[in-house]
């Protein structure tokens, strides 16, 4: 079973980052993994060139601190493995621009920005290019995803269909609590780091302190009872999600223990601190090896490259395109 996921290097790390996705990579990591520093896709709105090479240097470390092993799994950057963009150019010949303009992200992120580049349009096809390059069977995949994963099997079974069986269909994952973490301070939207929300955004590296005063401070209701009920009390089942997520219990159980949403909170505080805390000080270990990334970078790109030049070879061949060295393709 090939496992596939990839994460923007956009910023600092947060819970939601953690518990929709690293952790369940850290959990199920294997010699069937892959996971992706998704450089290219970064640059669909504007960043500066040296913050976007400290921001993944940043990002690798911190998944090496959460527990990511590259002699277990592949851990490795997008833009070192060319054959994402190449297979992105052969997708983006098979979808459709009403499939494109029809993503509930682009259409979000498009009425934001006014002259918005043409890599926000396509890159829904980028994106089924990182996974159908490596055969993926399975995706984890939080809910805001779900839509770009079903459009990589749309493309995948188009293309099979047309040019023959190439591409594995995937199926996606989903974690089961913590999906989708949302802000302590406005629990109707997304955990984000794009959104300035000082209380509302619990960072991985964030000290004891911060931590402790943002669960404080979060947002619940004035009733007092303890329920997990995303409808009426939004900011408590967030909590709930939040302390499920990190304790593996289910959120409904945690409720039935607390009467008072102080307790709760000191105690989700106190978990929070002890699982991220020895990912903090690992981080910090890892930033003094001037070499680990570099040597994560090379080794995961040459692993990478064993199973995406054997794809792309079988994608463009079937395509019609005259292969420079034949000998490459498999049955």
């Amino acid at each position: 079973m090939r496992v596939f996921s990839a994460i923007q290097p956009s910023g600092a790390l947060h819970v939601g980052n953690y518990l929709g996705a690293i952790k369940q990579w850290v959990d199920r990591q294997s010699s069937e993994s892959l996971y992706c520093v998704a450089d290219l896709h970064a640059l669909t709105l504007q960043v500066e060139p040296a913050d976007l090479r400290r921001n993944v240097d940043d990002l690798l470390i911190g998944l090496l601190a959460a527990g990511l092993d590259p002699e277990v799994c592949t851990l490795f950057v997008q833009s070192q493995v060319s054959y994402h963009a190449q297979l992105g150019w052969l997708l983006e010949c098979v979808a459709t621009h009403g499939e494109l303009t029809r993503m509930t992200q682009f259409k979000e992120k498009a009425g934001r920005h006014q002259g918005y580049r043409v890599g926000l349009l396509t890159y829904p096809v980028l994106m089924a290019a990182d996974i159908l390059l490596y055969q993926t069977d399975e995706v984890p995949v939080g809910d805001d995803q779900r839509q770009h994963l079903e459009l990589a099997r749309t493309i995948a079974e188009r293309f099979n269909n047309r040019f023959g069986s190439v591409f594995t269909v995937p199926v996606g994952t989903r974690p089961p609590t913590a999906a989708r973490v949302m802000d302590l301070q406005e629990p109707t939207r997304k955990m984000s780091k794009s959104i300035d929300s000082p209380l509302g955004t619990l960072y991985v590296l964030d000290s004891p302190d911060a931590i402790a005063r943002k669960v404080k401070k979060a947002v619940t209701d004035t009733d007092g009872d303890v329920r997990f009920d995303w409808e009426t009390k939004p900011g408590l089942a967030n909590l709930l999600e939040l302390f499920a997520g990190f304790s593996d219990e289910r959120p409904e159980e945690i409720a039935a223990r607390y009467s008072r949403y102080g307790d709760l909170k000191r105690d989700l505080a106190d978990l929070i601190i002890a699982r991220l805390s020895p990912i903090a000080e690992r981080y910090r270990a890892l930033q003094g090896d001037p070499h680990v990334i570099d040597d994560v970078v090379r080794d995961g790109a040459r692993k990478a490259n064993l199973i995406a030049q054997d794809t792309y070879a079988r994608a463009s061949a079937a395509m019609g395109l005259r292969l420079s060295s034949p000998a490459t393709l498999t049955a």
